[in-house]
């Protein structure tokens, strides 16, 4: 088999896993549950899914607790401004 034929066959495999990946990561942002895209991965074990996208799940529960911390301070959005108050 020709090293260039090796080459093309890695590379096609690497892009449909790159697919997946982004897939997998782009549904998670969009707050589609865990469980779903294990599925939809066919993965057998949402540990496998889990573990995989672990950097994407700790970046959305620190969105989540900066959203919390707005909504607690009074503001809508974490990066809206404080209201601003006047005194008469």
């Amino acid at each position: 088999m020709k090293v260039s034929h090796l080459h093309s066959n890695h590379c096609a495999s690497r892009r449909t896993h790159d697919l997946r990946h982004s897939t997998a990561t782009l549904l998670l942002e969009q707050g589609i549950e865990l469980v779903v895209i294990k599925e939809l991965l066919g993965h057998s074990h949402i540990g496998v899914t889990a573990g995989v996208y672990a950097h994407v799940r700790l970046r959305l529960q620190r969105q989540a607790i900066d959203a919390l911390d707005a909504a607690l301070e009074g503001h809508t959005h974490p990066d809206d401004p404080p209201p601003t108050t006047t005194t008469r």
